[in-house]
């Protein structure tokens, strides 16, 4: 996630200094990607680095505000207009624990795939609760319709991974079925068609 672009847009609001910001993101999100002040100053650092912001102010507490420069309003209108690269994702932990499960001895990846459909449900319905709840009262500012856009691609993800699951398991089904029709291996030498396929598995 960028939490720099994330800090560029709100300081395009006006200037603002670090806690400041670490408030704002959290309430525009719903405190999904919770930040520490100690992330927020470096990275307002590396911005400052890259000319992109600029601080050149104080406010009535002795807070060092940061504003928003030409450049990084261009580097904000740039992330903006430029769709989400998806040709190389993020590496996902659930998806790599369920290859690494595959064979591995010892493990019932059934049960591995039973466990984790049964936290991901249960963080769906948690998420349509919270949605529920926000929807009593009608959004009436930017932050709640933020929160609201998130919390709705929350549930569309845990949606997408529970139907994700579910055909993991159907497939495994299907495999040990195969492999369960298969006739057993003969004692004799392999011929030279098994050997070759054999060959092409290593």
């Amino acid at each position: 996630m960028s939490i720099r672009h994330g800090l560029l847009a709100l300081l395009e609001r006006g200037p603002r200094y670090g806690s400041q910001l670490r408030t704002e993101f959290e309430s525009r999100t719903g405190s999904t990607w919770p930040l520490n002040v100690g992330q927020v100053y470096t990275t307002l650092s590396r911005l400052e680095r890259d000319g992109l912001v600029a601080q050149d102010a104080e406010d009535d507490q002795g807070h060092s505000l940061y504003s928003i420069s030409d450049e990084g309003r261009a580097e904000l209108r740039n992330w903006f207009e430029t769709p989400v690269d998806r040709s190389s994702p993020p590496r996902d932990e659930l998806a790599i624990k369920l290859a690494m499960a595959v064979g591995a001895p010892g493990v019932d990846i059934r049960a591995v795939i039973q466990s984790q459909r049964h936290h991901t449900v249960k963080a769906m319905q948690d998420y349509t609760r919270l949605k529920a709840q926000a929807l009593t009262d009608a959004p009436t500012n930017r932050d709640e319709v933020a929160w609201l856009l998130v919390l709705e691609q929350l549930i569309f993800q845990a949606e997408a991974e529970a139907r994700w699951l579910d055909h993991c398991e159907a497939r495994l089904v299907r495999l040990a079925r195969a492999a369960a029709t298969e006739p057993e291996a003969k004692t004799s030498a392999p011929g030279p068609a098994r050997t070759a396929k054999a060959r092409a598995r290593r």
